[in-house]
């Protein structure tokens, strides 16, 4: 439902940074305002409501960017706010990614809810606009406020009335001869504004849109504003069209956030009025969301630098004045020089450990702080710990001497020295997470900026051509793609012809021929001839927009053994608290009960000091990231990786039981071999002539949909051109006439019999193609000769289609599918690697198990249907093994929905498979040992990763804690703590990018094979 507009004013704030804010007012031209109160369908009467079918409880998908998130304890806590609201089905928050993934009803939960909650857990949030969506994105019902001229009287209502409520799609309807206006509610999938205005004008009645309930965003960056004249003049000209509901002008970053009604006007067309009506100084470009979030990272990578140096400058001081400058007499005359009543050493200390425990360190007091209004612990909570025990003492130590006159020694440095080490470790983590999403930015980076709009005229003829920003390309534009260049959207070849290299999406190496008619993939490189294409998918709708989703789904997704690392999250920071009070009452009662010599006391020291550095180390050592970080990052790098070799995987949770794969369950007809059947062997058992046998099959199977049915026709076609001794003289006339169907003959009562063949009547007689249970069913009987003539096809890895005319058969063809050239080295590759190999197919037993030899599978399941391919997978899980189901992704999709791991081959551009884990770009079978292969590698990383993150702990905390010091004498002073546990994230961000060197597995080195 549209907003009100009526009360809605100019806002502005002068200032540098100035945010100019506007929401549309009812224009002068305008009849009337849409008003919440005032709508005239509110007055419908409900049952005149003519449904439309909709899916009205339809689960809606959100991204939101939460900042503030330091470790796996925050992701948890803001995962937990999103779960308790009433109407969210799913939620999942990465801490790599600083994003919340929500699947909630709309119904019972708006965006706002969402956002609410995370800023209530103490985070800040942000909802993040769908990428490259303007325009695009999938509609409800919408309410269209139409102008109507021309209306005299109740009967013209009642006549246009009449009409809207006739038009398909349209849900409601209602006229208001007053105000000439009418509003209709309709389904944009079925009916469009265009339509609605066609209608009331072939009524002979004049029709415009004046505005609808659905509103898009979009986000310009904007150049040429200079001063608050260019300000001026860009509100001034926003202001004027018609369309735009609210805007938002940010000067400093020059981002301009426009709020605007689609069925009124496209985003292309807000662009060029915006920069028509400023003659060409404005200069618009739209903001790609995924190139503002890498903003946003390097952003906080910059300004974490900015306070590890600001911290490190001021700690050097403080480190010179304890260390160095004693030694120094000069500068030792002068720190112990008296200045009131401390020394200027002290005060200088206090000064500059101030700074940076309270302006530099504000972060991690703001983070704890949040943390524990939560009623959870991280990271920060740990170090504002660590650091404030360390800095208050000290101060205590200053107040108590200046008092007393005793004095003893203070620990400013070790405050500031840990804090610059630990945001020393948050940069270097920053810059290495940077690196875990190359992925995505290589990705983002292959969309072509901009595009070459082909302009025509109102009748197609083209006159020019303009370059656009590649972001407001529409469904149906032309579009010209020079030689070398990139092109900008999906669509399908209009003009031209070329070679396409389209590796960096498919990964297949080979360019792939395009001519007229042929689809092509945005993202991919025209190599030779210009082309024109016409748009047909962009937006989400793309392919590389769709594979960033899948691969942006599967990082943010969390393996099932990241639950162990969010278990030891939640309760790790109380037992480190817990051992730290440990640690100061052990080492504290024990030196008062003279358990260790007062010799190992600092100078001028006691056992609270001894025992509390002791205790600052057991908090600042003890680092929980280590175990957050050990599975996101390798997950991240490793779908990554995987895209990049044309492998897609959906999910942190499918990558880890595809380590565990078992069985590898393969369909055989375009999996194994290549899906295109060939006519190898046609045999006449009658009187017939061959050419008359093949043209009475031909006919037969011209109405059918079959693939076998095309190949068999195919066949007999070429038979018939290339071998001009069978054509009668009619025939060979005809042929010239018409070579695609004259030569065929006429056919009645056609009918498909499902997994038995066809039938129909040729002549008066019938005919029937297809197997040996269609015939015999049919009451056709098989000669001994003709049946061991089929058994011999099928046993040499071909299919028999038996022939039968009038009662009678006639004749037998042999059909054979050649198997990929790879089948059999992956089969056995996938031997060497431990996973058994297994065949499910439709086809008769002796063509399978014939296939099945040549590959080297010896499970093989046959004559099974397509809904039963599940059950043949459900048969192997019932030992518990882990099931991969390898298929073309359509057929198959029972299958694939049923395994543990579902592979969807040769996909292509048809990445959308709901039913598949896996995603193969590529028709290639080596990727099936590639997706299993790195699954494993990447899980014996995690692996990897948890060790290294459980041993450090393991053995860091009891050397901060100084068990090792009596015997051994290692005490490890808390700014060393601190240094340990930043490098101890560092480490394991690193060892997950190890992955990134990745390399495909070669057969060779699988099949332990020797190329000389």
């Amino acid at each position: 439902m549209s907003p009100s507009t009526t009360d809605l004013q100019l806002t502005s704030q002068s200032a540098s940074g100035r945010r100019s804010s506007y929401s549309s007012p009812v224009r002068a031209d305008d009849p009337v305002g849409m008003e919440e109160g005032t709508r005239l369908l509110d007055s419908y009467d409900a049952g005149d409501y003519k449904p439309v079918s909709m899916d009205e409880g339809s689960m809606r998908r959100i991204q939101v960017t939460v900042t503030g998130m330091t470790c796996a304890a925050c992701s948890n806590s803001v995962e937990g706010a999103l779960k308790s609201i009433d109407g969210v089905f799913r939620a999942s928050v990465a801490l790599l990614q600083n994003r919340a993934d929500v699947v909630f009803d709309p119904n019972l939960v708006k965006d706002e809810d969402i956002k609410n909650a995370i800023e209530d857990a103490g985070f800040d949030a942000e909802i993040l606009p769908e990428p490259s969506d303007v325009g695009t994105k999938p509609r409800g019902m919408l309410v269209g406020q139409f102008t109507i001229g021309g209306m005299t009287c109740a009967a013209c209502v009642s006549s246009v009335d009449g009409i809207l409520r006739d038009l398909p799609g349209v849900c409601r309807a209602v006229v208001a001869l007053a105000t000439s206006l009418g509003e209709v509610e309709y389904d944009p999938t079925v009916i469009s504004k265009d339509d609605i205005v066609n209608a009331i004008e072939d009524a002979g009645f004049e029709a415009s849109l004046v505005q609808s309930s659905e509103q898009d965003k979009i986000i310009l960056g904007v150049s040429g504003v200079f001063n608050e004249l260019d300000v001026q003049l860009l509100e001034g000209i926003l202001s004027s069209l018609k369309g735009v509901r609210q805007f938002c002008f940010e000067r400093t970053s020059g981002e301009l956030e426009v709020l605007f009604d689609p069925e009124v006007v496209s985003s292309r067309s807000l662009v060029d009025e915006i920069e028509g009506g400023s003659k060409g100084k404005f200069k618009l470009h739209v903001m790609n969301p995924y190139a503002r979030m890498t903003s946003k990272d390097a952003e906080e990578t910059t300004v974490m630098f900015q306070l590890f140096t600001s911290s490190l400058f001021l700690s050097i001081p403080v480190f010179l004045i304890r260390v160095v400058c004693p030694h120094i007499p000069l500068l030792d005359a002068f720190l112990l020089w008296r200045c009131g009543p401390f020394l200027m050493g002290d005060w200088l200390k206090w000064a500059l450990v101030s700074v940076v425990q309270f302006v530099i360190g504000k972060r991690f007091y703001i983070a704890a702080g949040r943390a524990l209004r939560n009623g959870s612990t991280n990271m920060d909570v740990l170090v504002a710990l660590g650091t404030s025990a360390s800095y208050f003492y000290s101060v205590g130590a200053l107040l108590y001497g200046a008092v007393t006159g005793f004095w003893s020694p203070t620990y400013f440095e070790t405050s500031s020295m840990l804090i610059t080490f630990v945001l020393l470790g948050k940069y270097l983590e920053c810059l290495a997470k940077g690196k875990t999403s190359d992925a995505i930015k290589k990705l983002v980076e292959l969309a072509p900026a901009t595009a070459l709009l082909v302009v025509k005229d109102n009748v197609g003829n083209i006159f020019g051509e303009r370059e656009i920003d590649a972001l407001l390309i529409q469904p149906g534009d032309t579009l010209k793609v020079l030689p070398g260049a990139k092109l900008p959207a999906d669509g399908i070849v209009v003009w031209g012809s070329s070679y396409v290299n389209e590796s960096m999406v498919t990964g297949e190496s080979v360019p792939v021929s395009k001519e007229i008619d042929s689809p092509v993939i945005g993202g991919t490189i025209n190599l030779h001839g210009a082309l024109h294409i016409k748009a047909t998918k962009i937006g989400s709708e793309a392919v590389l927009s769709q594979i960033i989703r899948l691969v942006e789904t599967a990082q943010m997704s969390k393996a099932p053994i990241q639950k162990f690392a969010d278990f030891v999250a939640s309760v790790f920071v109380p037992t480190v608290v817990t051992l730290s009070l440990i640690t100061w009452l052990g080492w504290y009662v024990g030196g008062i009960a003279g358990a260790y010599p007062e010799q190992w006391l600092p100078e001028n020291g006691n056992y609270f000091v001894f025992a509390l550095m002791f205790s600052i180390s057991v908090v600042v050592i003890a680092c929980p990231c280590a175990l957050g970080l050990a599975t996101p990052t390798a997950v991240m790098v490793a779908t990554g990786v995987a895209a990049n070799n044309g492998v897609l995987i959906k999910g942190g949770d499918v990558l880890e039981r595809a380590q565990k794969v078992k069985y590898v369950i393969f369909d055989k007809t375009g999996t194994l071999t290549q899906g295109k059947a060939k006519v190898t062997t046609a045999k006449v058992f009658s009187e017939m002539d061959r050419g008359e046998f093949l043209t009475l099959m031909a006919s037969a199977e011209a109405s059918s949909e079959h693939p076998l049915a095309k190949a068999i026709v195919e066949y007999a076609r070429h038979f018939h051109f290339f071998d001009e001794n069978s054509l009668t003289e009619d025939a060979q006339s005809s042929s010239k006439e018409s070579p695609v169907s004259a030569w065929l003959l006429d056919v009645a009562e056609f009918s498909a019999v499902p997994g038995r063949g066809i039938q129909c009547f040729i002549d008066g007689k019938r005919v029937l193609v297809g197997n040996r249970k269609l015939l015999t069913e049919s009451g056709v009987g098989i000669p001994t000769h003709v049946e061991k003539f089929v058994v011999d096809l099928e046993e040499s890895a071909r299919t028999g289609i038996l022939v039968a005319y009038d009662g009678n058969v006639i004749g037998v063809l042999g059909v054979a599918d050649p198997l990929k050239r790879e089948a059999a080295v992956v089969v056995e590759g996938l031997g060497k690697l431990g996973v058994i190999p297994v065949m499910v197919t439709g086809d008769n037993w002796r063509t399978a198990q014939a296939v099945a030899r040549e590959v080297g599978i010896h499970d093989v399941r046959a004559e099974v249907m397509p809904a039963g391919k599940a059950d043949v997978v459900r048969s192997f899980q019932k030992d518990g093994s882990i099931v991969a189901m390898v298929g073309d992704g359509i057929n198959d999709s029972p299958a694939l929905a049923a395994s543990d791991v579902g592979m969807a081959i040769g996909a292509g551009t048809d990445i959308a498979i709901e039913a598949a884990d896996y995603v193969l770009m590529r028709n290639n079978l080596e990727d099936v040992i590639t997706a299993i292969d790195i699954s494993r590698k990447t899980f014996s990383r995690i692996r990897l990763n948890y060790v290294f993150a459980m041993a450090y702990n393991v053995i860091a905390i009891p050397i901060a804690a100084g068990v090792f010091y009596p015997s051994l004498g290692i005490k490890l002073p808390p700014w060393a703590a601190g240094a340990c546990m930043a490098l101890s994230s560092v480490s394991v961000v690193c060892s997950s990018l190890l992955l990134r060197r990745y390399k495909k597995p070669r057969l060779t080195t699988i099949l332990e094979i020797t190329v000389e």
